[in-house]
Order: C-alpha cells, then structure tokens, then sequence
C-alpha cells in the first residue's frame, strides 16, 4: 500500500469516526462515574507510591482539553492532582533556558500534575506566531527529546496527549463561544488569529508529533469531536498509563461529638448574615408546578 493510499484511508477512517453519533449525557455521566472510582484508586496508589506523574494536554484552540482536565480532577484531592496553565512568558522568563519555567511545576512523589498546554507552545502557537526565531524553533526539537527523556530518568512518568478535532468543528465551537456570554471570556485575540491560520497549525502539529514522538514519552492522539466522548476515552486510557492496585485502608470511624457544659455559643449579629436572596423560591416554584398543573388539568377537559 502506498504512502498516498494510507493517508486517504486514514481520513476516510477518521471522517467515519466523526459521523458517529455524540454519546447522551446520561450515558456519558454512568461511564464517568466508573472511571471517576478507578481515578480514586490510581491517586492513592500514586500518594502510596510516592509515584511522579505529568500528563501534558496539547491540541488546537477549543479541542477540548480544558474539559478533559476538569474532569479528571473534579473528584480529586487538589493536593495530590493539581492542573497547571502558564501564562504568557514575562519578559525575565523569555531569557531563561526555555524549559525552566516549566520545571518548578514538575511533581514531587506522591503528586500528578496536569499541563494545559505545556513547553510544545513552542512547537505550535510560537512557531505559527512568530514568537520564536527559526533557531530557537531548531533548538527546540534538538532539546526536547532529551529533556523529556531525563526526566523519564528520573522517575517521572510522563503521558503526552493531542486533542484532535476538525476544521468546521472547531468553527462551530467559536461561534458558540462568541455568541454565549458565559463562554466568551475563553475566546482571545490568539484564538480568533488560530482561525485564519488552520493550515498552519496543522502543519507545525505534524511536525511536532512527529519530530517529538519517542519510544519514553510516545504522543497520544484523541478523536475529540464528540467531547464526551473524548474524555471518557483520556481518562480510560490514562489509567493504563500508571499500573496501580487498590490501597487497602480502613473506613474513617467518625468520633462522638464532645459537650462542654461551660461553653455557651455567642450570637452572631445579624448584620454579618449574607442576605437570603432565595428564601421564597422553594416556594415561588412550588406555586408554579401547581398553576402548571391547573393549567393542564382545565386544558384536558375542554
């Protein structure tokens, strides 16, 4: 099979892929839940341990790797999986060596850290952007092999993804976020210029997975069309990742709780209460299902 013939089948394969139908919500929320109690198991196999884990999220604007991150960490204990987001370097961390803003967010034991994005902005939005010169791109691939591979040394296990979503996707995804005022604030200048430049992107993407795929820290790539079903896919996988067992512990035994006879509680002055805006709407609904119901009722007969 030629080159040419293997890439076609590749997008017929993956144009297939998003024809599928996106997973309900109540079907996506069982399988969450399961993989929620193994995340459990793997964070306290992980403190047991004094394991170190990096999980890097990288993909286009809007793929979706904000979300698979919360839904990692949403049942988690923020002192052993904590995410990590940089912003835009300062003018200080852009004479830096390139990967040192970067290190003091690596873990100790016992700790997962999770990039939302990571050092391969170099490789994408510095490259496409221009923030970067064509010699510190160079450099870039020349180092990051060997940077990832001490750290590999080191005892990090390190697990790189790539959210991959397409073309009219991602548009979709923007006028959603541009016409919902809940969202906006994700959209920046950066984002809108990613638009006009998707050819771009796709280009330093194939670049870098390919220039950046090692046999210590392979590139993980995630169909993230259907969002739900993207994270359930992340997740499932990232537990394969880390071989863990179940750490036997003992239930907490709640204590009694302990009277004092001397102590008497002072009232709080009621100045100091935050308002009860929502006093009535237990109420205010309640009268609104029965005038529903009427409603119903009175129609059903006529």
């Amino acid at each position: 099979m030629s080159k040419r013939t293997k890439r076609e089948n590749d997008r017929v394969a993956k144009a297939d892929a998003d024809q599928r139908p996106k997973l309900k919500r109540k079907e996506f929320e069982k399988h969450l839940e399961k993989l929620e109690v193994e995340l459990v198991k793997l964070q306290y196999w992980v403190k047991h341990k004094g394991l170190k884990v990096v999980v890097i999220f990288e993909g286009r604007d809007s793929a979706g790797k904000g979300g698979a991150i919360k839904r990692v960490t949403q049942r988690l204990n923020p002192r052993v999986v904590r995410a990590v987001a940089l912003p835009a370097p300062t003018e200080r961390e852009r004479s830096q060596w390139y990967f040192q803003r970067y290190v003091p967010h690596l873990p100790a034991g016992g700790e997962i850290v999770l990039f939302d994005r990571s050092w391969y902005n170099r490789a994408g939005v510095e490259r496409v952007m221009g923030f970067c010169t064509d010699e510190q791109y160079e450099d870039f691939f020349q180092s990051v092999p060997d940077f990832e591979r001490l750290l590999v040394r080191s005892g990090i296990v390190l697990v790189k993804y790539w959210f991959s979503i397409t073309d009219d996707e991602q548009h979709m995804r923007f006028l959603m976020r541009i016409n919902d005022p809940l969202k906006q604030w994700k959209l920046s200048p950066m984002d809108l210029e990613s638009r006009s430049r998707w050819e771009a992107y796709t280009q330093a993407k194939e670049i870098m997975l390919q220039r950046s795929h090692i046999p210590e820290a392979p590139w993980w790539v995630i169909e993230a069309v259907d969002k739900k079903r993207a994270r359930l896919n992340c997740i499932a996988h990232l537990l394969t990742r880390v071989p863990y067992q179940e750490v036997p512990h003992q239930k907490p035994i709640l204590p009694a709780r302990v009277h004092n006879p001397d102590y008497h509680r002072h009232p709080v002055p009621h100045e100091m209460y935050v308002p009860d805006h929502y006093a009535n709407l237990a109420a205010e609904h309640a009268e609104h299902m029965e005038a529903q119901g009427g409603e119903t009722k009175a129609s059903a007969r006529t």
